[in-house]
């Protein structure tokens, strides 16, 4: 059996749970009193387990779930405890004494374990009598709302990066031409001969996916009958998603484009793109199911078709451009001189320098934020808000952390790294949780590291 993990969403239920399963085993037979107790207790920690783990996955918990979390995650280590303790009673003095002297001093110690049995027995029922209690209690003070399965339903910040004007933009000539060679090269073939082809961008959050495949966009999608530009987001809705391609390759009215299931409208699609040259970009994929429903309203009879993919995920990119011909870009980060002129640009006028008491503060600012686009332009709105003092900017650069966590104006930065956390499993969520122990820009060893977390119990020793 695989060992159970310690997680930041659960506690040490997971770890609970396999311990009450190993009570219930036939090495423990001969407890009845407190076997079906423990049956019970197993049943209601495994539904509450099954509901944190669903509520780890929601960006934005009710108050009252949150306080519940917490109180039942505390109860698990209170239960550990208890188990453990009844686990070693049991298990201690199995050999046979030898003596007068010996054989009393068992029974004595017999008689002690006994009243402990009997009160770890009592412990059992008493945790078990709290769990129902914090559960009946959470039930009585939700306010009737169900917990929403979307994890991307506020606005998305990226979407008004998009409508930057192109030439405010800083550093995006040179991918820029790169993605639309990949688009536009033809491999020696005609373009009657030439097949749908497919780019997809890769690259984490903040680096500028949606702005760079938007400006492509805008530049060749007058070259084609047709043309499509969407966000499909970590928690799509697929119809919706459809219904947007068919309204914009189309010219409809999105209402007019309406149909009784997801098939209908692929169809509707393929068949009006099957005469037609189009382009269309589908932007943020997060998973290959998505894809792989997104793909099948593409038809492949016409040529010389163009799609662009954007998505934070190798295995998705390598999907996109499996399926038809395609190329994978792998998005750099700023060189040092964007970065600078990036950042100069959103504080000072045209024409004014950066003050030469700030330039060395600024340089290690910049080389905190590794040529991250929505870094930069975080951080220095940040500092376009505060007097320009040497000793106010190192207090910004010794916080940079805790300055996006403060800062109301940036919340969008916070919002799209927060999406690769949640798209995380439980088990690694907890990993980079951990990492907060550590002092802020201090060096952590890899080995030291991945042994603190097998110890915690983590992840597991193998792999």
């Amino acid at each position: 059996m695989e060992a159970a993990l310690v997680s930041v969403a659960t506690g040490v239920l997971e770890l609970v749970l396999g311990k009450l399963g190993t009570l219930l085993g036939d090495e423990y037979r001969r407890f009845k009193g407190v076997r079906k107790e423990i049956k019970s207790l197993t049943h209601e920690l495994a539904a509450m387990e099954t509901f944190l783990l669903k509520m780890s996955e929601v960006e934005d918990p009710d108050a009252q779930d949150k306080v519940w979390m917490n109180e039942v995650r505390e109860l698990s280590y209170d239960m550990e405890n208890a188990i453990d303790d009844f686990m070693q009673s049991v298990d201690d003095k199995d050999e046979k004494p030898d003596g007068f002297i010996e054989k009393i001093k068992n029974s004595f110690w017999k008689l002690g374990m006994l009243n402990f049995r009997r009160r770890s027995g009592r412990d059992i029922q008493d945790l078990k009598k709290q769990i129902i209690e914090v559960g009946d209690r959470n039930g009585r003070y939700r306010t009737g709302v169900a917990i929403s399965n979307s994890k991307n339903a506020t606005v998305d910040p990226r979407a008004l990066t998009i409508f930057e004007h192109a030439s405010k933009l800083v550093g995006i000539d040179e991918p820029k031409a790169e993605i639309i060679k990949l688009l536009t090269q033809e491999d020696g073939r005609t373009s009657a001969e030439e097949p749908l082809k497919v780019v997809s961008i890769v690259g984490s959050g903040g680096t500028g996916k949606t702005t760079l495949a938007y400006q492509v966009y805008q530049d060749l999608k007058g070259k084609f009958d047709c043309s499509a530009f969407l966000s499909v987001s970590r928690n799509p809705d697929m119809i919706h998603i459809m219904r947007t391609i068919h309204s914009q390759v189309s010219h409809q009215e999105y209402s007019k484009t309406e149909a009784a299931n997801v098939q209908q409208v692929i169809i509707n699609i393929s068949n009006f793109l099957a005469d037609k040259r189009y382009f269309v970009v589908d932007d943020d994929i997060w998973d290959i199911d998505t894809w792989d429903i997104i793909k099948c309203a593409f038809p492949t009879t016409s040529y010389s078709n163009r799609i662009i993919t954007t998505t934070r995920l190798n295995n998705v990119a390598h999907s996109c451009c499996s399926t038809f011909s395609g190329h994978i870009y792998y998005i750099r980060p700023l060189d040092m001189v964007h970065s600078r002129q990036l950042f100069h640009r959103r504080l000072f006028k045209p024409g004014e320098n950066c003050p030469s008491y700030l330039q060395e503060v600024s340089e290690q600012i910049l080389e905190k934020c590794h040529g991250l686009p929505l870094a930069i332009v975080a951080i220095s709105g940040l500092l376009a808000n505060t007097r320009r003092e040497e000793n106010i900017w190192n207090q910004v650069k010794d916080s940079i952390g805790r300055a996006l966590e403060r800062n109301p104006s940036i919340e969008g930065v916070m919002k799209i790294l927060s999406l690769s956390y949640f798209d995380l499993p439980p088990y690694l969520k907890t990993c980079l949780l951990y990492l907060s122990i550590y002092l802020e820009d201090s060096t952590i060893g890899k080995k030291g590291l991945i042994k603190r977390w097998i110890a915690e119990g983590f992840i597991h020793t193998e792999g």
